[in-house]
């Protein structure tokens, strides 16, 4: 194993990508609120499934790249290459996007998007485990997964400040450029294997490739607590992606905001996930094992009482200052869900086992965006609605996906005790 200064450098790699991904992600939040870009790829600015739909069409590519190419990225170019190539490529679609005209290829393109960017985090909680062991991975984890908060941050106000003094087309060929331009240096530069993961032996033909695929899946099917995990993942995740997509239009509109002011408040949630990751990573580290759990029940507790707050009060600025708390929260059980992950998977699976966590949690939460537009399209029409009514009602669902993360934690939690206990063995699954 390299020395333990150098294996930061690549934590911070990966960091680094990820935010520049999670700008790449968000664009399109930003961009439906200008009328410019909804003229040109020709949908309505009351038609709110249609602009959830293409947040919505990424996850769905995102979640099944995730799934199923991540054990092929493990198994033929393995991590560093994967990351390249991926750079490359959805860089490249972020760049041409402009070129398209009408719905239909703007939303071929988010998924093809969402299929380059699949794979990342499998990539780096592979990384991760290669260099860390169980009792220190906290604070790696929670790094990398301040990236999410930090695109997001710089995102909004970035992605605004190119809407109000460009056109729409620029955000997409400079972000573009500094994937390419950013991301594939830092990774040659930084991102390197341990010599027993680098000695691995690669497939040498297609019927091997797939054999060794299928060692690799069937191995990370394995994972302990597998499908409980992947669930309270999916709910985790949805409400993420309905939140992060939904909010640029619900400070707008909801709550009348100018352009540049929706920038910046739309920030400081993400700013406040991103503190709130590296708390959690630090706690984890701190805490037994057995404990981690109640990270979820806590975190998912606060969520839904912030959001409760934030679509009850009359204050503009209360619902966004309840909005950054409830961020908060979600950010301390970011990094319990790949510390959890690599706690319950072997070395050799765990960047296939996150694959088919992350990958079908995020196909799953990725028809959120589209279900908030529908139910708020749908509850903006009729006597007596009003246009933060609908907003209102589709933030009311993200509630319900914390529901589902504390019962999640809590099974996680009586679980765990039972494997403690002699005589008694936790179910698998």
């Amino acid at each position: 194993m390299q020395a333990k200064t150098f294996r930061w450098y690549g934590v911070i790699t990966l960091f680094v990508i990820v935010a520049i991904s999670y700008i790449d992600r968000i664009n399109i939040a930003v961009l439906i609120t200008d009328p410019g870009f909804l003229a040109h790829i020709g949908i309505e600015r009351a038609d709110r499934v249609s602009q959830g739909l293409l947040a919505t069409a990424f996850m769905v590519g995102y979640g099944i790249s995730a799934f199923v190419l991540t054990p092929f990225c493990a198994a033929l170019f393995g991590v560093r290459k994967s990351l390249i190539f991926g750079l490359i490529l959805w860089g490249g679609v972020t760049f041409m996007t402009p070129w398209f005209d009408g719905y239909g290829l703007v939303l071929a393109s988010r998924i093809l998007l969402g299929v380059s960017e699949g794979p990342l985090f499998s990539l780096a909680s592979s990384y991760i485990k290669a260099h860390y062991e169980s009792r220190e991975n906290g604070k790696p984890n929670s790094f990398v997964n301040m990236g999410t908060g930090l695109g997001l941050a710089v995102g909004y106000p970035f992605i605004g400040y190119l809407l109000a003094s460009y056109h729409w087309e620029t955000s997409f060929y400079v972000l573009g450029l500094v994937n390419i331009a950013i991301g594939i240096p830092l990774v040659l530069a930084f991102v390197h294997m341990p010599a027993n993961y680098a000695a691995m032996k690669r497939p040498e033909s297609v019927g091997a490739a797939f054999q060794q695929v299928g060692e690799i899946v069937k191995g990370a099917l394995h994972t302990r607590y597998l499908i409980l995990i992947t669930v309270l993942t999916a709910a985790a995740l949805a409400y993420l992606w309905g939140s992060s997509n939904w909010l640029p239009t619900y400070l707008k509109e909801a709550r009348g905001f100018s352009l540049r002011e929706m920038g910046w408040l739309a920030s400081l949630p993400q700013y406040a996930t991103v503190l709130a990751v590296l708390v959690g990573g630090v706690v984890i580290d701190k805490i037994e094992r057995r404990h981690v759990p109640f990270i979820f029940m806590a975190a998912s507790a606060g969520v839904a009482l912030s959001v409760l707050l934030a679509i009850n009060v009359h204050d503009p600025y209360t619902a966004a200052y309840s909005l950054i708390a409830a961020n908060f929260c979600w950010g301390l059980m970011s990094p319990a869900i790949p510390s959890t992950v690599q706690y319950c998977s072997r070395p050799e699976h765990v960047a296939s086992a996150f694959g088919v966590v992350n990958g079908t949690g995020s196909l799953v939460a990725g028809f959120m965006p589209a279900l908030m537009g529908g139910v708020i399209s749908a509850m903006s029409t009729g006597a007596g609605a009003t246009a933060g009514s609908g907003f209102f009602a589709g933030f009311a669902l993200l509630i319900g996906t914390q529901l589902v993360v504390f019962v999640c934690g809590f099974v996680l939690w009586v679980r765990e005790r039972q494997a403690e206990m002699p005589g008694m063995n936790a179910n698998p699954a």
